[in-house]
């Protein structure tokens, strides 16, 4: 490979006639995000090695090749979804929605034996309603397959070989293949979880957003089922996020096995040892071994230590370390006097883990006054359907009081 790409800077020709096509063909890339995380995902994505970054909504789009497609999925901690756009028309009813869908080439992505599915999402005052969208998408497609061989392929919704995504912004149709299947933040390792769990891509990019150096301890002092914690170990000895699960690209038509399992056996070795001490607490036991089974399950059991505590009685005095917390929003998990425990834990880390930083995430504004501390930082995020601060605290003994966290 490496030879390959020497005399591709230094005599195209026969870069050319020797590289496979997987080298040479780029196409247009979109990796779709929370809220809120676009640069930072931009920001993954160029540590790919992609020069050309333009961030969209809730989106970033890049170029580049299947090597590309495949580490997108593997390796980027912050991405929701991996789209391939191969198609794009301008609809203004259903019958131009539903001939631009049946004039696309579909023979080079899908043959009757193959399953389908269609996902759909709608911002257009033609269309309002994505379930309809996708309807007649797949009416479209079914039809082109019957009028040509008197057969169909058939459409799985669960688990389909080719899962298809159309998009359309006011007339623009925007057709595209769902490289992911599921969400990228399923890793397969929270099989088991509590009532308020948060979301693995948002749990990373919260991590990565306070930019840990990976040396100073880092504590997770109400770890529920793990996921801060197991997300900083996956950071910190470089394991690729997508590991332990399987991708749709796996199953398209020009899917490379060989390549794939390169780019996996490339990531394999980049892996590290955690040099910083990961803590994870909880005072509920259930919960800990919950978060155990899951840390096994990611492979990182063994650089997590699991403490059956409460919060507020622990301490790391004049020491370095990173505190991160997703503490109750008396939402979907409630406590008695949601703001007089906000104002405990924003007394206890003053007090207790001076010469720290903390991090805590709420969608409680209310509780969030009550911390007793001033945030250095704030920024806007969303838990599911939840309107969210994420708050970073500078702790040090004689804190002001916080001003208003919106």
């Amino acid at each position: 490979m490496a030879l390959l790409l020497c005399t591709y800077q230094k005599m195209a020709y026969f870069c050319v006639t020797l590289n496979p096509p997987f080298l040479l063909k780029t196409f247009d890339i979109i990796a779709t995000t929370l809220y809120g995380l676009e640069e930072i995902l931009a920001q993954e994505i160029r540590q790919l090695g992609v020069a050309d970054v333009t961030i969209l909504n809730r989106a970033v789009k890049f170029q580049g090749n299947l090597e590309t497609l495949y580490k997108a999925n593997l390796l980027l901690r912050t991405a929701v979804k991996i789209l391939k756009p191969i198609h794009a028309f301008r609809a203004t009813n259903e019958n131009q929605l539903y001939s631009g869908i049946k004039n696309m080439n579909w023979e080079e992505y899908l043959t009757i034996k193959k399953s389908f599915a269609i996902d759909a999402a709608v911002h257009s005052s033609f269309f309002t309603h994505s379930l309809y969208v996708a309807l007649k998408s797949k009416d479209a497609i079914v039809d082109l397959y019957r009028e040509k061989y008197k057969l169909r392929p058939s459409v799985n919704t669960e688990n389909p070989d080719l899962r298809i995504n159309v998009h359309i912004s006011e007339s623009m149709v925007i057709v595209s293949l769902d490289s992911s299947g599921s969400t990228l933040g399923k890793r397969n390792y929270r099989l088991e979880q509590g009532d308020a769990p948060i979301n693995e891509i948002l749990a990373a990019a919260i991590i990565l957003t306070a930019e840990w150096d990976k040396k100073v301890d880092f504590i997770d002092p109400m770890c529920g089922s793990g996921t801060f914690s197991i997300e900083a170990a996956l950071i910190a000895a470089n394991i690729a996020p997508g590991r332990n699960r399987q991708f749709t690209f796996q199953t398209w038509l020009d899917y490379d096995a060989q390549l794939f399992e390169r780019v996996k056996a490339e990531a394999d070795d980049k892996i590290v040892p955690i040099k910083a001490k990961i803590r994870a607490l909880d005072i509920d036991k259930k919960a800990i071994n919950m978060a155990i089974s899951n840390a096994r399950r990611a492979g990182v059991r063994e650089f997590i230590t699991f403490e059956g505590k409460d919060f507020f009685e622990t301490e790391l005095p004049n020491g370095e370390g990173i505190v991160v917390i997703n503490p109750p929003y008396d939402e979907r998990l409630h406590v008695d006097k949601v703001e007089d425990f906000y104002d405990e834990i924003g007394s206890h880390l003053k007090h207790k883990y001076h010469g720290c930083e903390a991090w805590i995430i709420s969608s409680n504004f209310d509780a969030l006054k009550r911390f007793g501390l001033k945030p250095s930082k704030k920024i806007k995020l969303f838990n599911g359907s939840l309107e969210c601060r994420l708050l970073k605290y500078e702790l040090y003994e004689g804190s002001r009081k916080m001003s208003n966290p919106e």
